[in-house]
């Protein structure tokens, strides 16, 4: 059933279109609306439908919606997603998507929380003091243990204010407070904790770890030799690149200092020269924001024309590489005796695809959707590497090949079969998402990897797959370009913070419906079936 806005929210929904151009076209011209412009036009739309659309869906009096994103169809389709504040407090887990025609009639609504909220008292039992402590002492009992992350912490640092909010990621909704605590974990990569604890028994509803990771103790990776846009000033180059948000890598053993040259020519391609990590972390950043710009339309990771800050030589040592939401950049550390740069194409595309995820659908890092946000960063990871299609790392659908984390020559995961890494599972069964997100995140993996080549024996590019259906079904594949654009409008269309393997069903055949047709909806149904979903 469709539910209208008001005329005059509808009116005032197309005074805002007219003026803006569909996202991710040519640079701007005279006359002709930004990329920043375009996007703050489609947020002001989004915000002035807001009350309207909390009308539509009877939401209480007391529930406001507050825009996070907007998308905006060839045909004029509208998928504007909200975040919801009861009684002015934030609700973590009231996220929702709203799907509306181009006359701003509301076709359907994809909820994290799909009740009216409400709530017996907004007295919290625990002052914010209390709960700030209590966030710090569960951390604290998390040391030298794993954690949802599947990182032991070293220590435990600053508590930020605890917040009061709504938890609605439960059964019920319940007054809260979200904490972060900062730390750093064993392996040198730092912390940042963010817990949901009842406002009135201090339990801990919920956690995870603002800092997102790829575990590994790489040999060192290298590009080759690539060409890169950096920025002139005086006689003087800049490893910063203007055509990409002002995208730029800086030593993080130098005080962040930005990566500068008189020759701009960079790196020999050897680990002791500094500027050749960087090379590799620049090129890392360019090729991301060329796939999903050129596939999707998509101008930055969070679709703002702003491009990130890659940091390389990070820590000691260190034989990791993270996502940081909060300084929107990436951290590379240097590996095994500091000559190994954990920059290989792939797994870094994979940290960036957090950012992606993070400003979308914001999965949470735990239960079903935990393995769903693993798998996006995997999927976009492998598709990132065939897009760039480097001679010195040929594009397949294993991750972290050259890394070899295990000393035996191994990827950390395989797509076609996961369960070949020792620990990631190739069906979905109940209880998956009490798994490690790393792991539950097989049975996304090989569901793309069925959609886009198909089940059995083949080689591909070069390297043998093997990949076997619960079924027992025969699979013949869409290509992986279909099956990542049906990933992509899923994940940024449909998916909420708590979607589960059966909801990215869901969301997977609607977007295949969507951007195909009935050929590419039966692939879908199929592969899932394939993978026991």
């Amino acid at each position: 059933m469709k539910r209208k806005l008001t005329a005059g929210a509808v009116l005032s929904a197309a005074a805002l279109l007219a003026g803006v151009v569909q996202v991710g076209a040519a640079p701007a011209q005279a006359g002709v609306p930004s990329v920043g412009q375009q996007r703050d036009a489609l947020l002001s739309l989004a915000g002035a439908e807001a009350a309207p659309i909390a009308g539509a869906l009877a939401l209480g009096g007391q529930e406001r919606l507050i825009v996070k994103d907007a998308v905006v169809d060839a045909d004029g389709d509208r998928h504007l997603r909200y975040e919801r504040t009861f009684a002015g407090l934030p609700v973590i887990g009231g996220d929702l998507v709203v799907h509306q025609r181009a006359d701003g009639s509301i076709t359907s609504v994809d909820r994290a929380f799909a009740g009216r909220l409400s709530l017996p008292s907004l007295a919290p039992k625990l002052s914010a003091d209390q709960a700030a402590t209590g966030a710090a002492d569960a951390v604290r009992g998390t040391l030298g243990t794993s954690d949802g992350e599947g990182a032991a912490l070293a220590r435990v640092g600053a508590t930020g204010a605890a917040q009061l909010v709504v938890w609605a990621g439960g059964d019920s909704p319940r007054l809260a407070y979200r904490t972060v605590v900062e730390g750093v974990r064993t392996d040198g990569v730092p912390s940042s904790r963010r817990l949901i604890t009842d406002a009135a028994t201090g339990a801990v509803l919920a956690g995870d770890d603002g800092i997102r990771t790829a575990t590994g103790t790489g040999t060192g990776v290298q590009v080759g030799a690539v060409t890169l846009t950096t920025t002139q000033t005086g006689a003087t180059y800049q490893l910063k690149d203007a055509t990409r948000g002002n995208q730029s890598t800086v030593d993080a053993g130098n005080k962040n200092a930005l990566f500068t040259s008189t020759t701009n020519i960079w790196g020999n391609g050897l680990p002791s020269n500094r500027q050749s990590a960087a090379v590799d972390a620049q090129f890392d950043a360019a090729a991301t924001w060329d796939y999903f710009k050129n596939t999707f339309g998509r101008v930055g990771l969070r679709n703002n024309g702003v491009g990130i800050t890659s940091r390389v030589h990070y820590g000691s040592n260190l034989m990791d590489l993270f996502w940081d939401d909060t300084c929107f950049c990436i951290s590379y550390g240097d590996g095994p005796s500091g000559n190994k740069p954990m920059t290989e194409l792939d797994v870094a595309g994979h940290e960036m695809a957090h950012g992606v995820t993070s400003a979308t659908a914001g999965l949470v890092y735990s239960g079903e959707a935990g393995g769903l946000d693993e798998a996006t960063s995997d999927i976009f990871g492998t598709m990132i590497e065939w897009y760039a299609g480097l001679p010195a790392d040929p594009p397949d659908y294993l991750i972290a090949e050259k890394l070899d984390l295990a000393g035996n020559g191994t990827p950390v995961r395989y797509l076609d079969r996961p369960s070949r890494d020792g620990y990631s599972k190739d069906f979905w069964y109940p209880g998956i998402g009490g798994l490690d997100p790393h792991y539950s995140s097989g049975v996304a993996n090989h569901f793309f990897y069925l959609l886009s080549e198909g089940s059995g024996a083949k080689v591909v590019n070069g390297v043998s797959y093997n990949s076997p259906t619960a079924d027992g079904s025969t699979l013949v594949g869409i290509g992986r370009d279909k099956a990542a654009a049906i990933w992509y409008r899923a994940l940024t269309v449909y998916f909420t913070s708590t979607t589960t393997y059966a909801n990215a069903r869901s969301a997977t055949l609607r977007a295949a419906l969507d951007l195909y047709g009935a050929p590419e909806y039966n692939a879908v149904a199929a592969a899932w079936k394939a993978v026991n979903v």
